[in-house]
């Protein structure tokens, strides 16, 4: 049984986004969806207000529109409210705990070109066991549809194909939960899933923790640099078509393409992620240890990637 799916609101546009595209998800897998919205007392509040009632009103409000909003959009749809007072990051962390996934909403470009993620988005996605989604602000239940080449608007053409999933693999490291998530997320859209894997060729630099480097490969000299490109991208290739062949077998309905490329694994993922429907990145826990944070590759494709970024949790 799949559990249902738990999206966090605040009244901003973009959580109210998050709450459709959650809602979306939700119907699409066959669960309910749980609404949460946190709240906390003010330490000094005014004078002629009881301590704590106008918060927990305004805290209420938001949690019904918004609840209000999904409702009228997906009627039919399972959904329960919850209204925490607690610190954000812990309430939503602990809701997340008990749900298939947590979504969460992020504000859309920042001055300088990234996208804004707030700290809460942050520290929940590196502290929660299950998986996280950030939906951008702006971002329509249509736009995860392929356009039409008539012009003709992906919600008024009933069967208009998803857009495609796309996933980051390190082969080195290659983990069943990040790897079935990304696998049922393409069977739910009836889409293709694309798997990026990136490598670094021999150069004398610094090793990156994000790509893959075969040890057969000769690093020696100038003259063999183009053969150990090329045999780089070979052993890339075939250790992705390993890691690859049970997941085909397990998902025999979901085209999958491979593509392996030299360089850093966020570039890679960002471009790749350029017209996708949902970017799937893993993160590594070790242990949930104090200082737990979201990694290099998850944290550049979370500021930089223009679709929906699911974070997964794994050893």
């Amino acid at each position: 049984m799949l559990h249902d799916i738990a999206v966090g609101v605040d009244g901003s546009p973009a959580s109210l986004a998050a709450a459709h595209w959650a809602a979306q998800e939700a119907r699409r897998r066959g669960t309910g969806l749980t609404v949460v919205h946190a709240w906390h007392p003010h330490a000094h509040p005014a004078s002629s207000v009881p301590f704590g009632r106008a918060e927990h009103d305004w805290a209420a409000q938001i949690l019904q529109e918004a609840v209000r909003g999904v409702r009228t959009a997906r009627p039919g749809l399972r959904i329960t409210e919850r209204l925490v007072c607690d610190a954000t990051v812990d309430a939503l962390v602990a809701t997340a705990a008990d749900a298939g996934m947590l979504v969460l909403g992020a504000p859309g470009l920042g001055f300088v070109g990234g996208f804004v993620t707030g700290s809460v988005s942050q520290r929940v996605v590196a502290r929660s066991v299950r998986p996280v989604v950030l939906a951008r602000a702006g971002r329509r239940a249509a736009d995860e549809h392929t356009p039409s080449a008539a012009g003709i608007a992906p919600e008024e053409i009933p069967g208009t194909p998803c857009r495609e999933v796309v996933l980051g693999l390190h082969t080195g490291h290659p983990c069943d939960e990040l790897i079935g998530f990304a696998f049922d997320a393409a069977r739910w859209r009836g889409t293709g899933l694309r798997v990026v894997h990136a490598f670094r060729a021999p150069s004398g630099s610094a090793p990156d923790p994000s790509v893959t480097v075969p040890p057969v490969v000769p690093t020696a000299g100038p003259a063999l640099y183009p053969r150990a490109r090329a045999q780089a991208r070979a052993h890339a290739e075939d250790m992705v078509g390993a890691v690859l062949r049970p997941w085909r077998e397990r998902y025999p309905t979901v085209p999958v393409t491979g593509t392996v490329t030299e360089g850093r694994a966020s570039v890679a993922l960002v471009h790749a992620a350029r017209g996708a429907g949902l970017l799937v990145v893993g993160r590594r826990t070790d242990g949930q240890r104090i200082g737990a944070r979201t990694g290099p590759v998850a944290h550049a494709v979370l500021h930089h990637a223009d679709c929906p970024v699911a974070v997964v949790p794994h050893d």
